[in-house]
């Protein structure tokens, strides 16, 4: 159950409280049109429960979402067995979540319709039968890992990534484990801070034949030692997104910003922002995303139950199609489910 204490001020989100964004409700916009979640998790831990019926009633309060993608949260690992298997438990996991969302009993949409798990590629070359074995226990769902690289100097900001290796994507073993990605056909996650959108560049240049996706905007930083400074952080950000996206392999995910990372106080406030509050201040960074990248090469994302935290799945996406409306209708097509559903090689319905 979702606490409704007032959230805390440390970590890079804020728990969910569903008494305080039953504050907001909202009309849906463009109710119709198509929606491919290409980001969101699972979990039941640390006092909070955001299983298939959560997301259920989430994707069902007016928006037309047809499918999902399941990312790795590290969520039911398996509690015994090699430390590098464990993660398979997670892969399971989200397959028996496709498998009930099938039974048609939580709604119309696809939820787990592609499946993103988790291996250490920091064993090299072993990483590939992990990979193999994950495949397998995917059902046909599993499309690639994220092994997060999210490292700051900064323990405000690194927060609970703060125990992991500084340079990670640039670590030879662990490259070793990345080529064995698209030999199998799968795409990488790529979870980081905005001052390390170069060192994905780096890997993404080495190794133009893997997918790769940059979540969350690249992570654009607000807090810390960041924060009283988003002109300056945000001209950096930009130079990084337009250098990535030179990468043809590299995808972006738009969405994340409903965390504390980048900076906004949503969840200190005594009622939920509006969508037009949100698109107000997700604007410049989606639409430098979309402007450096296209939108063929960009996808609309929940990131629930984090992004929650700030703002309800209504009041989220009604703010990405306020952003949106100023594309044209193929690119509103690509932006909300044509970029997810080529790139997870999903087959909704």
């Amino acid at each position: 159950m979702a606490s409704n204490a007032p959230a805390t001020k440390s970590g890079l989100y804020a728990d969910p409280r569903e008494d305080w964004l039953a504050l907001r409700k909202e009309e849906i916009l463009d109710p119709a049109r198509p929606i491919v979640d290409p980001h969101h998790h699972l979990w039941d831990r640390g006092g909070q429960r955001y299983l298939i019926e959560e997301l259920a009633a989430d994707i069902g309060s007016g928006h037309n979402v047809i499918a999902t993608v399941y990312v790795e949260a590290r969520s039911m690992y398996r509690a015994g067995g090699p430390e590098a298997l464990r993660p398979l438990g997670e892969v399971e996991f989200a397959n028996g979540a496709a498998a009930m969302s099938a039974s048609g009993g939580y709604g119309s949409a696809a939820i787990c319709a592609g499946i993103v798990g988790h291996a250490n590629l920091l064993l090299g070359e072993a990483a590939r039968p992990v990979l193999e074995a994950e495949i397998a226990a995917g059902n046909g769902r599993f499309r690639g890992i994220r092994h997060s690289s999210a490292w700051d100097a900064d323990a405000e900001v690194a927060g609970m990534y703060a125990l992991r290796p500084k340079g990670l994507l640039l670590d030879p073993i662990f490259r070793e484990g990345f080529a064995c990605l698209a030999p199998l056909g799968l795409s990488f996650d790529a979870w980081l801070f905005h001052p390390q959108i170069g060192e994905l560049a780096d890997l993404a240049r080495a190794f133009p034949d893997t997918g790769i996706v940059l979540d969350h905007c690249g992570g654009p930083i607000g807090v810390g030692s960041y924060a009283n400074r988003r002109e300056e952080i945000f001209a950096n950000w930009k130079a990084s997104i337009q250098d990535i996206a030179k990468c043809p392999n590299v995808m972006v995910k738009l969405g994340g910003l409903a965390m504390r990372l980048l900076g906004y106080d949503f969840d200190r406030r005594p009622k939920p922002p509006s969508s037009e509050d949100a698109a107000a201040a997700w604007g410049a960074y989606i639409e430098t995303c979309i402007e450096a990248f296209s939108a063929e090469r960009c996808m609309f994302e929940s990131n629930f139950p984090p992004d929650k935290g700030q703002c309800s799945y209504q009041v989220i996406f009604n703010a990405f199609k306020r952003i949106a409306a100023q594309y044209s209708e193929p690119e509103k097509t690509a932006l909300f489910s044509g970029t997810a559903t080529e790139f997870y090689r999903l087959k909704p319905g």
